[in-house]
């Protein structure tokens, strides 16, 4: 039975249904309306999951390419695959963190000024992953343990959108749309936010770039994705070498080929990711107004990073693309200072990225978003050196927590633990 909460609670498709259904009875919605409008939300983020799958699956072999080009390995950050190691030590205790956070969370939401309901149960997950390990590893213990996790745990959920919240309205270019990011990177776009806000100037918007003629077709988004994303793929797969390529990731098609198909795949996906955005804030918008008028007074939904996406698809790209760019310049920096080399991962930097971009771009333009963008690719190399002496009696050597709400927290928890040692 704990494993059914567990399970259900950690899949952000059935929170966000739970919570439109929720919202829609207690405005007295007939039934036809409230199956409607939950069953959307929920296919609108199925699509916006698949959507997601899709280019992480494209982005896969693009990371194998770049060590192989550029010869690098070291620690790769992936929530996943950390989670996936403490899981096998924590798993019980983990899984009672996970719904004691929810139910602190929403205490928390409804007593206190802080009215986020974060609703990204995978960030939920890991959150509750990390910050259980560090107190175990600190020799706390039992229901202790429990108690002070899930608390510590609702604490970022509701802190977290704070860091963004304040800019929402520029992205979304309404202030009257009462959306919160809630996705544990908010560190990194806050900061991202604050450059494009101080440097940006009257520099105008990525969204606004003007293209000749000949390349018309351009300004449909998606073909713009999808032929960029094609010629850095072929770029790469051209260092990386066909021999590597055929042998370990196409499974023998033409290099070239399979870059092209990676790269319009890519493209496919983003367009998948869009369409679920649009379906989850057609019903959870107006649903979150019977919670807010009967449960939560003033409740915001706080949802997972793509949710900017449509509001600025250029920045998506060129966000993209320069956090990449930041983070190997990271890593080229630890190469010549002799540090623990941290691998750009691919996944992390793409979703990052593209947030941080869109943040950056709205409060200042072009500036903002490559500016942004670059230093949230710096931040994601030299942020989790910080956790690795944490996580690293359990034997996580190779891998750490990627975005940088993780970090600070998970560094705010390791140094309070030292100080009352």
């Amino acid at each position: 039975m704990l494993k059914f909460f567990v399970d259900l609670l950690s899949q952000a498709s059935i929170l966000v249904a739970l919570f439109t259904m929720v919202g829609l009875i207690l405005l007295k919605k007939p039934a036809n309306e409230i199956i409607a409008g939950s069953m959307k939300s929920l296919i609108g983020f199925i699509l916006l999951g698949a959507g997601a799958n899709v280019i992480t699956s494209s982005l896969a072999p693009f990371g194998s390419m770049v060590e192989a080009a550029f010869n690098v390995q070291g620690v790769v950050p992936n929530n996943e695959a950390i989670v996936s190691l403490a899981l096998t030590k924590y798993g019980t205790q983990v899984s009672l963190v996970m719904i004691l956070s929810m139910v602190f969370h929403l205490i928390i939401a409804r007593f206190t000024p802080l009215k986020f309901i974060f609703l990204t149960g995978h960030h939920i997950f890991y959150m509750g992953v990390m910050i259980t390990v560090i107190f175990a590893v600190a020799g706390i213990t039992g229901i202790q343990l429990v108690i002070l996790s899930s608390l510590v745990n609702a604490l970022a959920m509701s802190l977290s959108p704070i860091l963004t919240y304040w800019a929402m309205p520029k992205v979304i270019g309404d202030s009257s749309s009462n959306v919160a990011l809630g996705h544990f990177s908010n560190v990194t776009y806050g900061i991202s936010a604050l450059i494009g806000k101080l440097i940006g100037g009257k520099s105008s918007s990525v969204e606004d770039l003007k293209l000749p003629k000949g390349l018309s077709f351009m300004r449909d988004n998606i073909l713009a994705i999808a032929l960029t994303m094609s010629i850095i793929y072929i770029v790469v797969a051209i260092a990386a070498g066909s021999e590597y390529i055929e042998s370990e990731l196409s499974n023998g098609q033409n290099f070239l080929v399979f870059s092209l198909i990676q790269g319009v795949t890519f493209a496919a996906g983003v367009s998948v990711v869009l369409q679920g955005v649009r379906m989850i804030l057609g019903e959870i918008i107006p649903a979150f107004k019977g919670i807010s008028e009967k449960l939560v007074p003033n409740a915001i939904p706080s949802l997972d990073c793509p949710i900017v996406f449509p509001y600025a698809p250029n920045a998506v790209l060129i966000g993209f693309i320069m956090s990449f760019i930041g983070g190997l310049v990271g890593l080229a920096i630890l190469g010549i200072t002799g540090g623990i080399l941290i691998i750009p991962g691919v996944v992390p930097h793409f979703f990052c990225g593209a947030t941080a971009g869109v943040f950056g771009n709205a409060t200042g333009g072009k500036r903002g978003c490559f500016i942004g963008a670059f230093i949230n690719g710096i931040l994601l190399t030299f942020l989790p050196l910080l956790l690795l002496p944490i996580l690293g009696d359990l034997g996580f050597q190779n891998t750490t927590f990627s975005d940088a709400d993780f970090v600070a927290v998970g560094g705010i928890i390791g140094f309070i633990c030292n100080l009352i040692k």
